[in-house]
């Protein structure tokens, strides 16, 4: 039910293609690759189940959440410390790292005017710094890439080391990733499936995110590059179904049981009772994931042990995709036909 509702997405054209991986405790219970992308250069490609996706915002999650919590883990950053501990050009005093880790700092959700991919003389750092709130901290959640893009810059003030640098060698070459990565290097990007149409050519293998792409691929809102075995292993680590030394264990339960509304620190968290949610209602109250806006997902119920790595590129077909509700009906279809 599930190979053929992903199939029709692909024949019915919401979807280019997508890879797909369904895991309970150690046991796979589905894997499946679909579709096809038209490449930079024109061709057709299958996508593979190694084929590489731009992850969007689960770059949040899967790069930027593990640094910060490796680093409170080693108390180099506390999670209640102000912002302007680690960089003073912030005008908030009162913002902390846990406000922008739980997207309620009060920041707005994007850059005004919003960032064009040829704006290169925009300062997107300066414009994020010196962005004005539209609410007070812990007045309610406000989905923001710059609080991520701030929390990035933290990093890279405590290590003294690119974030791109950090990640790959403190989180994903320990949990072997070997495959995740910013800034795809030249000779790799034609395994990447192609993003979105700009000026007549496919962007394939460099970042679709415009304020990321301007900061060079490299921000802690955007900017990675994965396959969906990589983010497996991930899923793994957090759940605790594979044991790693990196970050104790206690630090990454913090991040789906330390909540506000509907954020953990940096995930969103299901409390059972929201009206519509787009990983559907039938999962455990406290599974807990993340969306890219590519087309790209990771969804992880603790309490069953299990979760779902979804890869798309639906942004192929243009920016308008319906990926909430096929979110929301696949994962439901999972949870009702596939665990235990």
């Amino acid at each position: 039910m599930v190979d053929a509702y992903m199939t029709g997405l692909v024949k019915e054209r919401k979807i280019p293609g997508a890879v797909l991986i369904v895991q309970q405790q150690e046991r796979r219970l589905f894997s499946g690759n679909y579709g096809a992308y038209t490449a930079e250069d024109g061709s057709e490609q299958v996508i593979l189940s190694n084929t590489l996706f731009d992850l969007a915002s689960l770059t949040k999650v899967v790069a930027t959440l593990p640094a910060i919590l490796l680093l409170m883990s080693r108390n180099q950053v506390y999670i209640t410390d102000p912002v302007q501990t680690y960089l003073p050009d912030f005008k908030y005093p009162l913002i902390t790292i846990q406000h922008l880790l739980q997207h309620c700092s009060g920041l707005p959700a994007d850059l005004t005017p919003v960032v064009k991919r040829q704006q290169h003389k925009r300062d997107i750092l300066q414009e994020v710094l010196t962005s004005d709130v539209v609410w007070q901290p812990n007045e309610q959640v406000q989905y923001s890439d710059l609080g991520m893009i701030i929390l990035g810059k933290v990093i890279e003030k405590v290590t003294g080391i690119s974030l791109k640098s950090f990640v790959e060698q403190e989180i994903f070459k320990p949990w072997g990733m070997h495959h995740t990565c910013f800034q795809l290097p030249v000779h790799r990007r034609m395994l990447a499936a192609s993003t979105e149409m700009v000026a007549g050519q496919f962007v394939q293998g460099i970042v679709h995110d415009e304020k990321a792409f301007l900061l060079d691929g490299i921000a802690g809102s955007a900017g990675l590059f994965s396959c969906v075995e990589d983010l497996a292993k991930y899923a793994e680590i957090w759940l605790g179904i594979k044991q790693q030394s990196v970050i104790p264990y206690e630090w990454l339960e913090l991040a789906y049981t330390k909540t506000f509304k509907t954020r953990g620190l940096g995930f969103e968290v299901w409390g059972g009772d929201e009206a519509s949610f787009c990983f559907g209602r039938r999962w455990s109250k406290g599974s807990f994931g993340h969306t890219g806006f590519t087309g790209t997902s990771i969804w992880m119920d603790p309490v069953k042990k299990a979760f779902v790595i979804l890869l798309t590129n639906a942004v192929h077909y243009g920016r308008n995709t319906n990926m909430g509700r096929i979110r929301e009906k696949l994962h439901t279809m999972i949870y009702e036909k596939l665990l235990i």
